[in-house]
């Protein structure tokens, strides 16, 4: 029994130690190491609860005694309090965040929220949210209209779904949700990802769509983004039924999704994307990617390990960089930064073991240089990848901080289309 304790406090440690310093650069360590540490990182508190309560089974049974006993102890200890110190690291989010969004949009830029009567401030997590994350990706507040066919395709029917709030809107702002995985099949869905967020905006009166899209090994880019851009066409089209507004949209996603996002708001009515469908506007108002991939040739080298590069050649583009650099630089959103971007409010974890974190900041350096429009980065202290998947105190500060942009995107939006209507009404008055 000795034996097991010991056991513990050295996995006890393991994790503790893969907070503060996971694995980059092993392409076999980083899985285990991201699971690892999102999964420890974000449920700190359950994690240190349970390893209390075992601890004093084991003190119960007499275990804990001698010198094996009493070192085990003592590197437990340890353990938890580095655990309670990276818990009360994830406050500094709040902060990262808000200085982010200040930076780009100025001191002021909450008071355009202010004049928004849907808009109501930021939310705190509750006890109950945080004791149970996962029965809180359900909104009492929130309404799903479940697997809508926009697409038929190789014998697939690529689905949809809506969220919003169950009070009736109209003409309503528009999230357009695409998820992670990989982009490979059994590795993500809708069904799971980006549901805090849309929750948090469905309640207070948008409208959220989560789209499916083909997935590899047997898709082969660039279907995966050609059914994004598809999707989008659907809601453009359709949306004003489920009373969003077909001329705001903000498009997000995380990992897989952070790339697809990015590329589609970069790459509006891009023909290589759009076959068959050249004609269709595919511009979006704003692009919020979370832990994102945008260069896949990586010339800049980098790029943590050679995991994203394999699967890249194996199952998605199923050619090599050596081979076909050209497809390699099509696929990536950093090749198609222009000055009339759209606005983005890009999100990295510092701590992410998949994604690299260097890789972001120079998309983002390159999408400050070329853009007119605001890029918002925030770089979160403590974050793994997908830490923003169930909510926590790090995921709810980052949330808080993009519903903010949000709704300063649309506001914004607003405030032209009134200058604009003003405008014409002026001009007829002096043609009148």
């Amino acid at each position: 029994m000795t034996a097991l304790f010991i056991l513990l406090t050295l996995i006890s440690a393991c994790f503790t130690y893969n907070l503060f310093y996971p694995a980059y650069k092993h392409s076999k360590g980083v899985a285990i190491s991201f699971l690892s540490g999102w999964l420890v990182g974000e449920l700190v508190w359950h994690h240190l609860a349970f390893q209390v309560a075992v601890t004093l089974l084991f003190v119960a049974g007499g275990v804990v005694e001698g010198f094996w006993g009493s070192l085990g102890l003592l590197t437990l200890l340890i353990s938890w309090w580095g655990m309670t110190m990276y818990q009360l690291q994830a406050n500094l989010a709040e902060e990262e965040v808000e200085r982010s969004l200040v930076n780009e949009l100025g001191t002021n830029y909450r008071d355009a929220l202010c004049a928004n009567i849907n808009y109501q401030g930021d939310k705190k997590p509750s006890k109950r949210q945080l004791a149970r994350p996962f029965d809180s990706l359900r909104s009492q507040d929130v309404e799903v209209h479940k697997n809508i066919v926009y697409e038929k395709v190789d014998g697939l029917k690529l689905k949809l779904d809506i969220r919003r709030g169950k009070r009736p809107v109209e003409n309503a702002p528009v999230l357009f949700q695409i998820h992670g995985g990989a982009w490979t099949h059994k590795m993500g869905s809708k069904n799971e990802q980006g549901i805090p967020l849309m929750n948090r905006l469905a309640e207070i009166g948008w409208v959220c769509v989560a789209i499916d899209y083909r997935l590899s090994p047997k898709a082969t880019f660039p279907e995966h983004i050609i059914d994004c851009k598809k999707a989008l066409i659907w809601v453009k089209k359709h949306i004003a039924g489920y009373g969003g507004n077909p001329d705001f949209i903000v498009v997000t996603g995380g990992s897989a999704g952070g790339h697809l996002s990015s590329l589609l708001s970069l790459t509006e009515n891009l023909a290589a994307f759009q076959p068959g469908f050249e004609s269709e506007d595919t511009s979006v108002n704003g692009c919020v990617p979370f832990y994102g991939i945008y260069d896949f040739l990586d010339e800049k080298r980098l790029q943590y390990h050679k995991g994203l590069e394999d699967i890249l050649e194996k199952s998605i583009l199923k050619s090599s960089k050596q081979a076909n650099p050209e497809l390699y630089r099509l696929a990536s959103p950093i090749n198609h930064i222009h000055k009339k971007s759209p606005p983005f409010m890009v999100i990295q974890g510092d701590k992410d073991t998949l994604v690299s974190t260097d890789e972001t900041r120079y998309f983002v350096e390159r999408l400050k240089h070329a853009s007119a429009n605001p890029v918002v980065y925030s770089e979160i202290t403590g974050a793994q990848h997908a830490f923003d998947v169930f909510p926590s105190v790090r995921s709810e500060h980052v949330l808080n901080g993009v519903v903010r942009f949000a709704e300063w995107l649309y506001n914004d939006y607003i405030s032209k289309q009134n200058q604009k209507s003003h405008l014409a009404t002026d001009n007829v008055s002096v043609d009148g």
